[in-house]
């Protein structure tokens, strides 16, 4: 189980990413186009607006790696509800 502070600090994240990604977007296509008061600008949002700054994590228990993005959850909890049979349309193979 990943520390309950990581969790909550990447929701936080997400949020700003959300709040900020239209201004963001306008200023990065300002920027391409050349105008540098655009750039100096997109420098002043805060950091954590930034969607590269968002980590992927487990919907369940917060695991930050080997995480499936088919199915939102981490690679310990799919094979474990993948063996329970909670998951539809996945079984466990055998030949």
């Amino acid at each position: 189980m990943a520390k309950k502070a990581m969790v909550e600090r990447n929701l936080k994240r997400e949020q700003l990413v959300d709040k900020y990604a239209a201004k963001r977007a306008e200023l990065k296509a300002r920027a391409k186009a050349g105008d540098r008061e655009a750039i100096v600008e997109l420098s002043k949002l805060p950091r954590n607006a930034s969607p590269t700054r968002l980590r992927n994590r487990c919907q369940l228990n917060g695991r930050p790696r080997g995480f499936m993005r088919e199915f939102g959850i981490s690679r310990v909890m799919f094979r474990k509800l993948a063996g329970e049979g909670v998951i539809p349309g996945v079984k466990k193979s055998s030949w």
